[in-house]
């Protein structure tokens, strides 16, 4: 398996960028509801909007930090290092890839059952 750690990184980031933006949208759309149900004036829905995009932000900019100190910490290291590193990180997705490949069977024992059951009808 050729692991880049770069990759990780990466779509640790933008995992992290994806998961609040569809928090800032959920977070309005509750907003919107509240207000539709009375429960909320329009000026307390824009005050709370605003508050949870504050949050949202300030959410990001811990885990911008947090990325660039795992980059500086990356760009450290030795070759040597960075390959153990890799070796660890395989060895913790081989348990992963024996459970998918445990799983696999188990998949083609039911088809195997509903075309049986399809033809059966």
């Amino acid at each position: 398996m050729d692991f880049k750690v770069t990759d990780l990184v990466k779509n640790v980031v933008l995992a992290g960028i994806g998961a609040a933006a569809v928090t800032t949208e959920k977070a309005k759309d509750v907003a919107d509801e509240l207000v539709k149900k009375g429960s909320l004036t329009v000026e307390q829905g824009k005050v709370l909007n605003e508050e949870l995009k504050h949050n949202i932000k300030e959410t990001l900019d811990n885990k911008k930090k947090k990325d660039a100190s795992v980059e500086e910490l990356l760009s450290a290291m030795t070759p040597d290092q960075i390959d153990a590193l890799k070796e660890l990180l395989n060895k913790a997705a081989k348990p992963q890839d024996k459970e998918a490949k445990a799983e696999a069977p188990q998949d083609e024992e039911q088809k195997a059952e509903q075309k049986e059951n399809t033809q059966d009808e």
